[in-house]
């Protein structure tokens, strides 16, 4: 009788530790049950919201909200990145001679990497035409190499990390009066399945 009364706790013990070992779930299982929607306007303006909302003031708040004609169609994920931008700015020959202003580029595209950056300006090549393309990010690329050739040329089409531009940006290295459209990659995803949205640092 003793032995049986000593072997029923320990069958309990083992069976609580068992219970204890379940496996967490992690960000991209989530993410990979979710089916990928194109983004919209509103969710930029959720995200804004969520970020500013607890550190300023309602009307601060207020200031932060974009009108919907500062939108252009989203990609519903039916197109390419050059047809997509062949049908958001049909006059893009126009802009792109007009254009003669140096630290300045009139299209601005946002990435996650600087890998997916070069994706981008790879499957450009049938809309940007004869336009001068800059890589803005920091991968093997000095931030004084990219300012020199922002004061030197003229560059019509920037492709970077948010990084990166916030950077030239706050040094007064890229000015922004003279950009007509800002492209964010909001629908691809990374190897573990984040948007650039979902990045933390970003």
């Amino acid at each position: 009788p003793t032995e049986c009364f000593l072997n029923q706790p320990e069958e309990k013990q083992e069976s609580t530790v068992k219970a204890k070992k379940r496996k967490k779930k992690k960000i991209s299982d989530v993410l990979q049950k979710s089916a990928p929607k194109p983004g919209v306007p509103a969710d930029l303006q959720n995200l804004l919201t969520q970020h500013f909302g607890e550190n300023r003031s309602v009307i601060e708040r207020e200031e932060l909200q974009l009108s919907d004609s500062c939108f252009l169609p989203a990609n519903d994920l039916t197109h390419s990145f050059s047809s997509y931008l062949k049908e958001i700015c049909p006059k893009w020959a126009k802009l792109r001679r007009n254009h003669k202003e140096k630290k300045s580029v009139v299209m601005l595209v946002l990435c996650s990497s600087a890998l997916r950056s070069l994706e981008l300006i790879k499957s450009m090549t049938s809309f940007k035409g004869d336009c001068r393309v800059l890589k803005l990010f920091a991968k093997h690329i000095k931030i004084k190499e990219q300012m020199n050739m922002l004061e030197k040329g003229v560059f019509h089409i920037g492709v970077g990390t948010p990084g990166r531009v916030k950077a030239l940006v706050e040094q007064d290295a890229l000015c922004l009066n003279s950009m007509k459209y800002m492209i964010l990659d909001w629908n691809w995803r990374d190897q573990k399945l984040r948007r650039m949205v979902d990045i933390p640092e970003v």
